[in-house]
């Protein structure tokens, strides 16, 4: 049998993606997506193959397990708006988040791992499409890098909009998983907000809207997935011929 891949090597550094979901629980599009992406993973797909041998994904699918319980749509069963929490969670108030947080500082401050990505699911109720938030840096080239894996996933999925991307650092943000992990983690990790419409998505040259369905979201999450392929340029380790990726935005 072929050797493991050098990631999963014993005393290689592993390269972590990290993502979670629902921590608002009225944005059930976010559980649909985080979906797709476990079932693409654990999948047969040469891609997944290939993902499971260089990286190791960490998922956390739904944050607020007491507030969709609840059917509340914002907070927890406590009335908290989890992602407010993260500079300083409570064990005993926000054990989610106080878990996620202890987790991703242990990985932080463990040289065998290299936390690269943290990515927070959620889904939107005015805007279309899927897109991301990210952070803002001083440093104009990190600034830039941060760019790229938005872009490549604009490539792969015709649902999201790299146009409605945008990275920000206002206060009311300040206690969010992306803002605060963006400020805690260092400049070769990358923190983001996917955001999915609660309605439906434009492709790009029309001016149709086309309603979401689960299955459409969960092919977003397939496509997130199948992005770091892009990113690490792991494209000529796939065995096989793949099926076709939507046309370019």
């Amino acid at each position: 049998p072929p050797s493991p891949a050098a990631n999963l090597r014993p005393g290689a550094e592993q390269k972590v993606v990290f993502i979670t979901a629902r921590v608002h629980p009225g944005e059930t599009p976010s559980s649909f997506v985080c979906q797709g992406i476990i079932d693409f993973l654990v999948s047969q797909h040469p891609i997944a193959k290939v993902l499971r041998d260089h990286l190791v994904f960490k998922i956390a699918p739904m944050l607020n397990p007491d507030g969709v319980y609840l059917g509340n749509y914002r907070c927890s069963l406590m009335g908290f708006d989890l992602n407010r929490h993260w500079t300083n969670p409570s064990a005993w108030a926000h054990p989610t988040l106080h878990g996620v947080k202890q987790l991703i500082i242990q990985m932080y401050n463990d040289p065998k791992i290299n936390l690269e990505f943290y990515i927070d699911i959620h889904a939107h109720s005015t805007m279309m499409n899927g897109f991301m938030y990210g952070n803002i840096f001083e440093d104009e080239e990190r600034f830039q890098r941060q760019a790229v894996f938005p872009k490549l996933l604009c490539q792969n999925a015709e649902d999201f909009s790299y146009s409605s991307t945008s990275f920000n650092r206002d206060a009311v943000k300040a206690g969010t998983g992306r803002r605060f992990l963006g400020g805690l983690l260092n400049d070769t990790s990358y923190c983001y907000t996917l955001e999915v419409s609660f309605y439906s998505y434009i492709v790009a040259g029309t001016t149709s809207a086309v309603p979401y369905t689960e299955e459409a979201y969960m092919k977003l999450g397939r496509n997130v997935a199948r992005t770091f392929l892009d990113y690490y340029r792991l494209n000529a380790l796939v065995e096989g011929p793949l099926a076709p990726i939507p046309k370019t935005r």
